[in-house]
């Protein structure tokens, strides 16, 4: 008998069976390679957003430090400046730093009332400047003003009564303000009747220039 046939026919496959793909093969690989790809593509949406962010935070803050920079070049460094508060307090001095969020002022001065006479018919009120730094407290002559409390500022002209009156107050005292001569504080502070009319703006009140810090 011949069974060379019979080994031939059981060894081959029966019809309809599927060949199945060994472990690791083919079908593996691609579903790995669409893994990468969709990490990929996620790493890479996520850099564009970053970049983004980024692009967004610096272009603030320069346009933010532009705004900065464009009022502090109004600052004549070479005059005095007056800084009028919302409280109606006007402080005289030099602004050392402008920014969105506060001044620095330095050299600082400001108006102080005086009235003379027993009623108020025969009240002579006069005004002088007084320069800060013998008050009760003894500060410091330098001021870190909240923005929010600031109306405006300006230049002023060295021609005009409170930079002639500060002129001759420093003439007057080369080395400083000394707090120890009381006089200094008072009598020396230059007498500028009319000073807080000459300076403040048309509409501003003459009794807005007058409190102490």
């Amino acid at each position: 008998m011949d069974f060379s046939n019979r080994s031939t026919q059981t060894q081959a496959a029966a019809p309809g069976a599927h060949a199945t793909a060994p472990v690791g093969g083919p079908g593996v690989s691609r579903n790995n390679k669409a893994d990468r790809s969709k990490l990929t593509r996620i790493a890479t949406m996520a850099v564009v957003a970053a970049v983004a962010i980024l692009l967004v935070v610096t272009a603030l803050t320069v346009g933010l430090g532009a705004k900065n920079n464009d009022e502090q070049k109004y600052v004549d460094s070479s005059k005095l400046q007056a800084v009028f508060l919302n409280t109606g307090q006007v402080y005289f001095g030099k602004i050392t730093t402008l920014n969105s969020k506060y001044f620095v002022v330095n050299d600082i001065y400001y108006l102080q009332t005086s009235s003379t006479g027993t009623t108020a018919a025969a009240a002579n009120t006069s005004v002088s400047l007084v320069k800060l730094g013998c008050e009760l407290h003894s500060p410091l002559d330098q001021m870190v003003i909240n923005r929010s409390q600031v109306t405006f500022w300006e230049n002023l002209q060295d021609s005009g009564q409170v930079a002639k009156a500060v002129a001759t107050f420093q003439k007057a005292n080369p080395s400083g303000q000394k707090c120890s001569d009381q006089s200094a504080a008072g009598t020396s502070t230059n007498s500028v009747q009319g000073a807080a009319n000459s300076n403040a703006p048309t509409g501003t009140s003459n009794t807005s220039t007058t409190s102490k810090p």
